[in-house]
């Protein structure tokens, strides 16, 4: 804390004044976007969480909590965007930009304390989500099986039965002598959700888990519906898909659990995925790096754009915000969509929209730095 006060203490009146102006609005700017975010988007898995999964609510609040640092990630290059443009297009309005320019400091000058900026929390942000991401996710993960695991287990309880429903009504009856421990005991299941048969599974013990539940050492009896035995089989281990299915949830999650180095281990370890998913890693893998960079991208754009005419009396600054975030993530959302259905190489799908504004950027930054404002 003291070499950052010490740090600031050395720049430039210049850089003070740009610097906090850029800092205040950058903190709301976080403030804004994240919570946009968590209302939009986050308590929807919320609810879908307890309604669907069964999750408790205090379990999927921290789960939720366990997530802020991946929406940090996204919400970084937003907040130093509109801190740059809000900034810059305030101080073109009030000819200071223009007072600025008529004294030789040139947009250079002027826009150098933003992109150390810039820089910086792009360094935060890639040190978020290669440490705190990881992390946060795994716990969040672990804590969903937690969840998942505790559903539908009364320990301690004796003889008691509950139901599985469907869209035609009652699928199956479950039985169990004792729960201890959540490990089922005893236990019996009656499959009616096939039309022509009547499955009846017997097993001495067994538990559940994301992947449905795990029967050891029992029988399954196909009967007729007319009460004809048509096949016994007998298991040491079996596991059935009853209930709700959390590996497809779960199996999200793998590269966020990983930061850049482990995510690339993992890929180098199952090269036999199926092309989707492996392409859909990939383009994980490289986002650990484009997303990052893409502060620092906004800022390229957003200073030619915040330099404001003389003619505009307005502070356009939040609208191009929101225009530029906008444009980026829908291209966004298009190249990792071609990206993951093998249109483009997974490299130019996570870097593409990088690309397009850096280079829409640079041109508009060249022009602005030779006119006078």
């Amino acid at each position: 804390m003291r070499k950052i006060i010490r740090f600031f203490k050395r720049l430039k009146t210049l850089d003070k004044y740009i610097l906090i102006q850029i800092i205040e609005m950058f903190l709301l700017g976080v403030f804004i976007f994240t919570a946009i975010i968590f209302a939009s988007d986050t308590f929807i898995t919320l609810i879908k969480q307890i309604s669907k999964y069964g999750i408790p609510f205090k379990v999927a609040l921290i789960m939720i909590i366990l997530n802020l640092p991946s929406v940090f990630v996204m919400t970084i290059p937003m907040g130093v965007l509109l801190s740059t443009v809000m900034t810059l297009n305030k101080l073109s309005l009030a000819s200071e930009i223009t007072v600025m320019r008529s004294c030789g400091i040139g947009l250079n000058r002027i826009a150098k304390p933003i992109f150390i900026f810039a820089i910086i929390m792009s360094m935060t942000s890639f040190f978020i989500n290669e440490t705190i991401v990881p992390v946060a996710a795994k716990r969040s993960k672990d804590l969903a099986l937690w969840a998942f695991g505790q559903k539908n287990i009364p320990n301690g309880k004796q003889n008691f039965m509950f139901k599985e429903t469907g869209e035609r009504g009652l699928k199956r009856l479950f039985y169990v002598g004792h729960c201890e421990d959540s490990v089922l005991y005893n236990i019996s299941v009656l499959d009616i959700s096939k039309p022509d048969t009547i499955q009846v599974l017997q097993a001495r013990y067994g538990s559940t888990s994301p992947e449905g539940w795990e029967f050891e050492k029992g029988a399954v009896y196909t009967v007729s519906d007319k009460g004809k035995i048509l096949n016994t089989t007998f298991f040491e281990h079996s596991v059935a898909q009853f209930g709700m299915d959390l590996s497809n949830e779960l199996e999200k999650n793998v590269a966020k659990e990983h930061n850049f180095l482990q995510l690339l281990r993992y890929l180098s370890s199952h090269s036999t995925l199926e092309k989707e998913k492996y392409d859909s890693l990939k383009i994980e893998l490289y986002d650990k790096i484009a997303l990052p960079i893409t502060t620092i991208v906004f800022v390229l754009i957003g200073v030619p754009l915040a330099i404001t005419p003389p003619r505009v009396r307005y502070n356009r600054g939040f609208l191009f915000s929101i225009l530029i975030i906008f444009f980026y993530y829908l291209i966004r959302a298009l190249s990792i969509s071609f990206g993951e259905t093998g249109t483009i190489p997974p490299f130019i799908a996570a870097w593409l929209p990088n690309i397009i504004i850096a280079t829409l950027g640079i041109y508009l930054y060249k022009r602005k730095v030779y006119t006078i404002t």
